[in-house]
């Protein structure tokens, strides 16, 4: 008999795998992320569809165990420093945004015929991102250290406090209402007692035993891999033993490791963990979903998207063109909280756990999430061609004179015969062969710490990004003889995404009258650049290599350059 349930639960397993593999690999060709999939494979595999998920506590099991490796490496990644460099543009806007979401969506729930108290809730909820799906379509964007990727990145931090400052106070409050009377405020003060011994262990353990440790078991990388999962697991469950929840514990555990300098290695190596974890809790979820209760919440989940979708991005927009940034900086960094996150899901699960919030609730944010995620992936991904788009109009969120954005000083009224946007280590190898040749350069990025780092070399830099046409039009055009644009290739696979499209259409718009040099990594990429105008295509791995082989060919079967030619330099053709 055990035999047949354990062969049934692997033939379950297996069905959610594959339909998991079928599910997401659709959801990857609409370029969705896989939160959205996975939530559409819990409901696909529970008992309104294909009824498949039916071991619920293995399944929670697993699901509870993603959780605390979530958590875990949420507190692997708390860069409080972070928030301390951006100063006060990160926690204005992240304690603004959170604000203003759970004022205005907690009147919006009373306002659809939501009770109080989940009107509450699902304001809070609607006021937590998604960390994990920004970083991820930033990075394809090659955006993540941009000006506006770093303040997403910061006011995200700030929103992953709250998270657990919230799930402090839910945690508290499940254990007053399990107590009765007098014994609930007992129960509470012994919760925090035991949080606050918790605490001081950690901070002793960070003090005297992570790094030795860590650096130990770094000798064997999968030691340390199941070291930190056990380490996440452990602690999930001393504080749920304790009273104050395994999410609390497992971000613990993972604040404890974040001062070892091992943590991205940590992190990296369980990222897939996580996710295949976490499979398993929106299957959880998405089977407890009654499709039949759920046709009623679709008219409030419209509601609350759009309030989300809209309301987000404009709170960001304002806050930040009052504190002094471009409109575009504002726009670019709002588009970023256009979404709820998993926490959002894991907060309401939370509630409904403790009583204070009806299966409902947790299917109308549900909803809310599925339709915030996938749109916002969109508007991120198209970024640039929606702040085009709404650019006349968006002149109001910026504030007249005096800017919070690194100064271009006078660099960028000096005349300069190349203009260089990119200042990675291939802009600046080409800067360096032409300043060496006598040509004056201006470097041009929208990465803080590029624009530092050439300025410190002795180039003359401003900040700012090359798809801006009015930030391209403040540029000494006049003087250039070449435009060269050496900024890594995007791999979206949408041409009309690729900034060097930008920069042509720009140029030419603003009557540029020199030559343009752009640098792309496939032929196919490359024809269509020239196509659009470019005048001289670089190919950063082909040229390498074609210069490195008439380098070899030349050294093994040409002879030691002449005295004429003392330092054996060549014509290469371009």
């Amino acid at each position: 008999m055990t035999a047949a349930i354990e062969g049934y639960l692997f033939y379950e397993i297996a069905a959610l795998l594959v339909l998991a593999a079928g599910v997401g690999f659709l959801g990857l060709m609409l370029r969705q992320p896989l939160i959205v999939s996975f939530i559409a494979v819990g409901i696909l595999a529970g008992p309104s569809v294909l009824g498949i998920a039916r071991s619920d506590e293995q399944i929670d099991l697993l699901a509870e165990l993603g959780i605390a490796v979530l958590l875990f490496l949420v507190g692997l990644k708390l860069d409080f420093g972070l928030v301390r460099t951006l100063g006060p543009v990160a926690l204005v806007t992240g304690l603004g945004q959170v604000v203003f979401t759970t004022i205005f969506g907690f009147f919006i729930g009373l306002a659809l015929g939501l009770d109080t108290r989940t009107a509450l809730y699902v304001a809070i909820a609607l006021t937590f991102s998604s960390t994990i799906i920004i970083v991820k379509l930033l990075s394809d964007k090659r955006e993540i250290d941009s000006l506006h990727g770093r303040i997403a990145l910061g006011f995200l931090i700030v929103q992953d406090v709250v998270v657990v400052i919230a799930m402090i106070a839910l945690s508290a409050i499940g254990v007053g209402a399990a107590a009765d009377g007098a014994g609930a405020a007992g129960d509470v003060l012994r919760v925090l007692g035991y949080g606050l011994a918790m605490l001081i262990g950690v901070i002793l353990f960070i003090r005297y035993l992570a790094n030795p440790l860590v650096e130990r078991l770094s000798r064997a990388p999968e030691l340390l891999v199941s070291f930190a999962i056990g380490w996440a697991a452990l602690l999930a469950a001393v504080g749920h033993y304790l009273g104050f929840g395994k999410e609390l514990g497992g971000l613990l555990a993972g604040v404890s490791l974040a001062s070892t300098p091992f943590r991205e290695a940590i992190a990296s190596r369980l990222a897939s963990l996580r996710d295949f974890l976490l499979l398993f809790f929106f299957i959880a979820l998405g089977a407890s979903l009654d499709l039949s209760v759920l046709g009623a919440s679709v008219g409030p989940a419209i509601v609350l998207s759009l309030f989300v979708l809209i309301g987000n991005p404009l709170i960001v927009l304002i806050i930040m063109g009052a504190m002094g940034y471009r409109k575009r900086t504002g726009f670019l960094a709002g588009l970023t909280v256009a979404q709820i996150s998993e926490f959002s899901l894991i907060f309401m699960a939370m509630g409904v756990s403790i009583g204070h919030v009806s299966d409902e609730a947790l299917g109308l944010v549900t909803l809310v999430g599925l339709v915030t995620i996938a749109a916002s992936t969109y508007m991120i991904t198209y970024s640039h061609e929606l702040y085009a788009f709404f650019e006349p109009v968006l002149g109001i969120f910026e504030r007249p004179g005096g800017t919070a954005e690194p100064d271009s000083g006078p660099e960028s009224e000096r005349p300069h015969d190349v203009i260089l946007f990119g200042l990675g280590r291939y802009g600046l190898g080409i800067a360096s062969v032409l300043r060496d040749g006598g040509q004056r350069i201006l470097g041009v990025d929208f990465s803080p710490q590029a624009v530092r780092n050439a300025r410190a070399q002795g180039y003359d830099v401003v900040f700012g990004d090359a798809t801006d046409p009015e930030f391209l039009a403040h540029l000494p055009l006049e003087s250039a003889r070449w435009l060269v644009m050496a900024v890594p290739e995007h791999d979206t696979g949408l041409t009309h995404d690729d900034p060097r499209r930008g920069l042509l259409r720009a140029a030419h718009d603003l009557g540029f009258r020199g030559k343009i040099a752009v640098a792309a990594h496939r032929d196919a990429t490359g024809e269509t650049l020239t196509a659009a105008g470019a005048d001289l295509v670089l190919m950063p791995y082909r040229d390498a290599a074609f210069a490195a082989a008439r380098m070899i060919a030349d050294g093994v079967a040409a002879p030691r350059p002449a005295a004429s030619d003392p330092d054996g330099q060549k014509e290469l053709p371009v």
